[in-house]
């Protein structure tokens, strides 16, 4: 039986930068980010591959994201072509938890408390259009598979979602939704997984969870200066 060459596509899975608005939970709510920290961006603008399919969610704190570092990035190189949105990727739909004060909401479920998420990844909060952790995941992996055989071989940038960048780590290991969330996903960070193709079953490995190459930029700048 022939059996292809392997191609890798390379997945870089980038989270929205902070939402303002730290007091209530916004799940769906389309909200703001806050993109002023240059040092953040020209540290992404420097980590991030050049020539990659960009995609993000439907939700503008994404965009907005997404263009922060497309702008650092033509300080340097031009970039072509504008992100894709998907859909899939946003972030789970929470219901009627959304908009609520935060404190107030977790107060309020101390017998359920989740020591990662807003509840256990079964859980549908209630309301039109709410979604548990684990339907959230169910729609992420088909199109993670779907963009990964559509630009197999090359880099594809995603910036996305906590709990969407936790469903895809816990799809490439193969992984409950529940284990899923036990990932730590910083604003701006990047995740990295790679997906074989041309196998008997699709292949993917983890390089890197939550890198957040800003970190350490400053002491080596000094360290350089002082050489």
């Amino acid at each position: 039986m022939h059996i292809e060459s392997p191609r890798t596509t390379r997945w870089w899975w980038v989270r929205h930068a902070p939402v303002p608005d730290i007091v209530n939970i916004y799940g769906q709510n389309d909200v703001d980010s806050d993109t002023s920290d240059a040092k953040v961006f020209m540290a992404l603008a420097h980590e991030l591959p050049r020539g990659a399919v960009w995609l993000t969610s439907n939700l503008k704190r994404t965009h907005q994201t997404a263009d922060a570092i497309i702008n650092a990035i033509r300080l340097e190189d031009r970039i072509e072509g504008l992100p894709v949105r998907v859909p899939e990727f946003a972030e789970q739909h929470l219901g009627a938890w959304q908009g609520m004060n935060r404190a107030e909401f977790f107060a309020s479920r101390a017998h359920v408390n989740h020591p990662f998420w807003f509840g256990p990844s079964s859980e549908r909060p209630p309301g039109a259009g709410a979604e548990s952790f684990d339907d959230l995941m169910a729609r992420v992996a088909p199109a993670i598979e779907r963009f990964s055989e559509e630009y197999a071989g090359r880099d594809v940038i995603a910036v996305a979602h906590g709990g969407t960048i936790k469903a895809a780590i816990a799809h490439a290991l193969n992984l409950s939704a529940e284990a899923g969330l036990a990932f730590a996903c910083d604003n701006c960070s990047v995740t990295r997984l790679e997906r074989l193709s041309g196998t008997p079953e699709p292949l993917w490995r983890v390089l890197s969870i939550n890198h957040r190459p800003w970190v350490g930029m400053e002491s080596l700048r000094l360290a350089s200066v002082m050489a």
